[in-house]
């Protein structure tokens, strides 16, 4: 992009086949090389060809796409500014602009604290997070969603450029930075100490979801569990229980973003049933000797390291261990699944055939596999949650932007009573999922660690329950409002098409709805009368 300026006269000129510029919210593109690519045919901008087309724009796409074909901008429209004058401030330019309010300021597009709402649980680290983190998401992530998903794999680039962020390292951790495992200073949140957009030592559960939250946004479930999947919820047993060689050698190349890891647990005959799984690692003279298969694993398709529910012991969950399999041992063989959707996850179907894993890659004791497995459940369904929630949020604003600009019988869609009941409902239940999100985030942090598996289990798999069917509701109302649209892969309503493809990725996985609401009334009666003396 250039940094000139074009009058009207000066666009004008250029209205042809050979050389076409058009003018988009007061920015010159010279579209000509993009005739033939263009989706519509090239007729349709050869008729908008050197006037302001904004009108027809963005009655047909979304912002995104300009960022996308940036590259094609190569000035402004109008005037340049007169000798001394001052320019606008950009948007993010001031700290205290951004302590007021945080975003497009789109009804309901963004939690409550972006928008000039208090909240005792954010601070200015995570309003400067908040910043740090949507640039880095509009610039690195955004523009491609739709790339990476129709590819079905995120580019191994992106999971680098996480690393330096710190991105990585909070997703990895539960609440809290692994520190041991990556250098603070060579990331850009967290480097600079007490000077540092995060202070390592001041993170917290809040800084995580930030991060996730915004994350999501991007509206793809395939590009969040490719990048956060299995790095989520196969390193955290490594962390916590694997041997201090085994971290070393495993979690910081994960950290970095060289290497990827998953969680496999889930077998063709035991998805929920955890404790009846079947792969088995007989004990060998070397080490254990691992046979069985894997499905549906996230990321499995890519990964390096596998951590490995297997059977050691006799039937049951006390017959559980976590071994780490690697994909150079012999034996490990993987194939992606064709699934509806979360493409560029690499969702994977594994088969380990007399491989071999030495006994210094069991995670933590053996026959206490089940233990570490349950451990990491809350973790993993409050990131479902976080996903989930935001994804219902972003087919909430796209529904609102799209049904500001798109009329129906010369009316605007959102002046359409029977559509703004739509868009009420989806609101109630967003705000409210996510007020509950942040109520269990604030109990992670202060209640004893103890008793959170007593008392937070139960809340936690209700609240997964509550997040994905919000995110299958808004997904089936804002494909209404886009109509044809939520029907197409690409073009205005990709979002929204590819959400509502992923509503099955959240509602069974980690705990289908079915079993976390049964689960959570089960736990919370269990508690209330165990520990409070309810009389039940």
């Amino acid at each position: 992009m250039t940094s000139g300026y074009f009058s009207a006269s000066q666009v004008a000129a250029h209205s042809s086949e050979n050389d076409c510029w058009v003018i988009i919210h007061d920015k010159v593109y010279d579209v000509t090389p993009f005739l033939n690519d263009h989706p519509g045919g090239k007729k349709i901008l050869l008729k908008n060809a050197g006037t302001d087309a904004t009108k027809q724009f963005d009655a047909f796409h979304g912002a995104g796409v300009l960022e996308k074909y940036g590259a094609l901008c190569i000035g402004n429209f109008g005037e340049p500014p007169k000798a001394g004058a001052v320019e606008a401030a950009s948007a993010d330019a001031s700290e205290e602009d951004d302590e007021m309010q945080f975003g497009e300021m789109v009804p309901f597009g963004d939690p409550s604290w972006y928008q000039q709402w208090g909240s005792p649980y954010y601070s200015e680290s995570h309003r400067r997070l908040r910043r740090v983190m949507r640039q880095f998401v509009d610039r690195e992530i955004m523009p491609y969603v739709h790339e990476w998903d129709e590819a079905k794999q995120v580019p191994m680039s992106l999971f680098r450029k996480c690393a330096e962020m710190g991105i990585l390292a909070s997703i990895a951790g539960t609440g809290t930075l692994p520190t041991d495992y990556f250098n603070v200073e060579d990331t850009i949140l967290f480097r600079g100490g007490d000077n540092a957009i995060v202070n390592p030592a001041n993170f917290d559960a809040f800084h995580a979801f930030i991060i996730g939250d915004e994350l999501a946004r991007c509206g793809s479930g395939g590009v969040l569990w490719g990048l956060c999947g299995g790095l989520g919820i196969g390193l955290p047993p490594v962390i916590h229980h694997g041997t201090e060689e085994l971290k070393r050698r495993v979690v910081t190349e994960c950290l970095a973003g060289r290497k990827t890891i998953c969680l496999a647990i889930t077998e063709p005959a035991a998805g929920s049933d955890v404790a009846n799984l079947t792969t088995v690692a007989n004990e060998s003279n070397d080490g254990y000797i691992v046979n069985g298969e894997k499905k549906w694993i996230t990321n499995g398709t890519f990964a390096d390291y596998f951590t490995v529910a297997v059977r050691t012991g006799g039937d049951g969950m006390n017959g559980v261990s976590m071994l780490l399999v690697e994909r150079s041992m012999k034996g490990v063989s993987t194939r992606q699944m064709q699934c509806s959707g979360v493409w560029s996850s690499g969702t994977a179907f594994i088969n380990f055939d007399d491989v071999l894993v030495p006994k210094s890659n069991l995670i933590g004791k053996e026959n206490k596999g089940f233990k570490y497995i349950v451990e990491n459940f809350n973790h993993e369904r409050m990131g479902i949650v976080t996903q989930a929630n935001r994804l219902a949020r972003v087919c909430l604003e796209e529904a609102i932007k799209y049904g500001s600009k798109r009329k129906t019988f010369g009316v605007k869609l959102v002046d359409h009573p029977v559509l703004r009941n739509k868009l009420a409902h989806m609101s109630r239940q967003v705000e409210a999922t996510h007020a509950w999100t942040e109520n269990v985030i604030y109990q992670t942090m202060h209640m004893p660690e103890d008793l959170q598996m007593i008392k937070l289990g139960g809340p936690i798999a209700l609240l997964k329950a509550q997040a994905t069917q919000t995110l299958e509701y808004c997904a089936r109302e804002a494909s209404q409002i886009f109509g044809g649209l939520a029907y197409t892969r690409g073009g205005q309503g990709e979002k929204v098409e590819r959400i509502y493809r992923e509503v099955r990725a959240y509602a069974i996985p980690g705990g289908s709805e079915e079993i976390m609401l049964d689960l959570g009334m089960r736990q919370s009666m269990k508690v209330a009368t165990m520990m409070y003396g309810a009389k039940l």
